[in-house]
Order: structure tokens, then C-alpha cells, then sequence
């Protein structure tokens, strides 16, 4: 005789999903529960995605970065735009003058190639090449980030050398700069070669 709190088997949760049906959060194709915990960076994550989930991941992750770097870039270029227009402006030097126009053309750059990601996806958006617009757009990231980081360093020397001595605001933005590269750059490098893995 079969007990009455007997539960029936889940036999939802193991039934495969159909093609092209939409998954539920934490669930995977196979219609298998996935762990607790597993985040969209895992690696055993990815064994479980198939090409187009993991193109539509990862140009998800792009925009979320590229939103955050933008922030940054509009804020910095609006003050630096502000700067041509005050009255000390006419009395800095020769030398504050070419930090200044090296540093708005920078920051013009940075822009550019921190937004060129949202252009390639308008442009070639029903093309079937999601692919090579991910692989293009991660680029994109990169330079503008170089960029940024200059743009950062060529303020900070127009500012410091205003208030300070030549060789101290060189020194200072020197100091930052290499900070810059540190965790932007080599940390990064550094991590991914010590984890043996390939660039996702």
C-alpha cells in the first residue's frame, strides 16, 4: 500500500526544454536544475551554454561595462570642455595650452571608441553577426579604456602643474598613471595567466 505523503516524482524539472523556448533562471537546456551558486562567469557554466547563449552573455556583459566607463568619460569631457571657458584659462602658459587641447582630443577618442559598441550593434543588428560584433566591440572596450586613462593622466598634469611645481606634478601624475596600469592592465594579465585560461 503506498504511503499518502509520498511526493510524485519532479518530473518537471528533468523534462528536456524544446529548441527555442525561453529557459527558466536556473535551469538549463536540459531541463536539469543548475547548482546554487553558479554565476554567469563559471567556467562549468559555459559547458552548459550553447554558442548563442554565450554570444548573447557576453555582449550583455560589454554593454554593463561600457555603461559604467561612459559615465565616467561624459563627466570628465563636460568639465574639460568648461575649462576653455573661464578667465584663468587665458593665463596659463604655452605648455598648459597643448596639455589642454592634447588632453580634450584624447578624451574626444576615448568617447568615440567607448560608443563605437552601441554603433556596431545598430548597424549590423539582423545580420547574423553577433559574433564578430562581440569580438570587435571587446576591442572597442579596450582601447577607450587606454584611452580614458590617458585622458585621466593629461588632466591631472594640467591641473597639478597649475598649483604645484613641474617636476612634483609630474612625479604625482606619474605615480597615478602607474597605479592605472596596475589594476586596470597587468592585474588583470597577471590573474588570467596564473588561472591558465583562454580570454572568454
Amino acid at each position: 500500500m503506498k504511503p499518502l505523503d509520498s511526493a510524485p516524482p519532479d518530473t518537471e524539472s528533468r523534462r528536456p526544454v524544446e529548441r527555442g523556448a525561453s529557459v527558466p533562471e536556473g535551469v538549463s537546456r536540459e531541463g536539469t536544475r543548475r547548482p546554487a551558486g553558479e554565476d554567469e562567469g563559471d567556467p562549468k557554466r559555459g559547458a552548459e551554454e550553447d554558442p548563442r547563449e554565450r554570444v548573447n552573455r557576453r555582449w550583455n556583459e560589454i554593454l554593463q561595462e561600457t555603461r559604467v566607463a561612459q559615465t565616467g568619460i561624459q563627466i570628465l569631457f563636460g568639465f574639460l570642455l568648461s575649462v576653455a571657458f573661464t578667465q584663468r584659462f587665458e593665463r596659463l602658459g604655452d605648455f598648459d595650452h597643448r596639455v589642454y587641447v592634447v588632453t580634450v582630443v584624447l578624451g574626444a577618442a576615448a568617447i568615440g571608441a567607448l560608443i563605437a559598441p552601441v554603433a556596431l550593434h545598430r548597424f549590423l543588428s539582423g545580420s547574423q553577426m553577433k559574433d564578430e560584433v562581440v569580438a570587435v566591440a571587446g576591442r572597442f572596450m579596450v582601447c577607450g579604456m587606454v584611452l580614458l586613462a590617458l585622458t585621466i593622466g593629461c588632466t591631472l598634469l594640467l591641473l597639478l602643474h597649475t598649483v604645484l611645481t613641474d617636476l612634483l606634478a609630474e612625479i604625482l601624475v606619474g605615480t597615478v598613471m602607474a597605479w592605472f596600469a596596475a589594476a586596470w592592465f597587468v592585474l588583470p594579465l597577471v590573474l588570467k595567466m596564473r588561472s591558465g585560461r583562454g580570454v572568454d
